[in-house]
């Protein structure tokens, strides 16, 4: 293992964040707490309890894994992206340093990122809404989980984007309608039976299901089913990373 490389690449995408403060940490804390003010402290006051739980304190695990999921793979298709794009990929490819070492480089520091963050908008929240986190061992696992998982993603989508346009597809047009149907905002035990099963598809609802439990001790799904989705994700993109450095796909070309 190549631990210089591994720091190397890891202390230079957390530069990248540093210098780039507004953009990486104030923006997203800006927009969750938008989010925490209209849904919590505006309509939530207007709302009932769902499960026990004041509405203004269900969505945080929501808004949270929104901002969580959204932030991952943009720290991280960003971060590999770039290199292809100013064509520096090349001397990393011809450098002594194994495909692992490098996925640990580049998904480390957007995990990293992205904990942080979510650590940041979960200090932030207490500002505006009272909460309580039941299993806090469980909420920083999900939180590591969900982040190394989705950073793998967009190191993927980095990878596969040849514009800065592809870069912003899955995230906008996929996973960010996922996240609002999957559970950030209600549960899916108030919709309709047929609506329900149809939701289940939704892998999006395993992982708020799983981190709201982790909050409050009440899930739509077990959270066992909620760990095992994640995981099967995780190895997903494992085997699809692999892949990509073994045939060369969108690498050397």
């Amino acid at each position: 293992m190549n631990v210089y490389a591994v720091r190397a690449i890891y202390r230079f995408e957390m530069a990248r964040a540093w210098r780039t403060l507004m953009q990486s940490i104030a923006t997203p804390i800006l927009s969750t707490s938008l989010y925490f003010v209209v849904f919590g402290a505006a309509i939530g006051s207007r709302m009932g309890e769902i499960d026990g739980i004041s509405y203004a304190s269900f969505i945080i695990p929501g808004l949270l894994m929104l901002s969580l999921l959204s932030e991952s793979i943009s720290n991280a298709s960003f971060g590999i992206y770039f290199p292809k794009f100013s064509g520096t990929i090349y001397e990393l490819l011809s450098a002594p340093v194994s495909p692992l070492e490098i996925v640990l480089g580049y998904v480390g520091a957007a995990a990293s990122k992205s904990v942080i963050l979510g650590l940041l908008i979960l200090v932030t929240a207490r500002l505006f809404v009272d909460y309580e986190i039941v299993h806090p061992v469980w909420m920083v696992g999900f939180l590591l989980l969900t982040a190394i998982t989705f950073s793998l993603f967009g190191f993927i989508i980095g990878l596969w984007a040849d514009d800065f346009q592809k870069l912003q597809i899955i995230p906008m047009m996929v996973i960010m309608p996922l996240t609002f149907l999957g559970g950030a905002f209600y549960s899916i035990n108030m919709l309709p039976p047929f609506w329900q099963t149809v939701t289940l598809f939704n892998p999006v609802v395993y992982l708020i299901s799983g981190f709201r439990w982790s909050f409050y001790g009440v899930a739509d799904v077990n959270v066992i089913i909620s760990v095992g989705m994640i995981i099967v994700f995780l190895l997903l993109c494992l085997m699809a990373v692999g892949w990509i450095f073994k045939t060369g796909y969108r690498l050397k070309s």
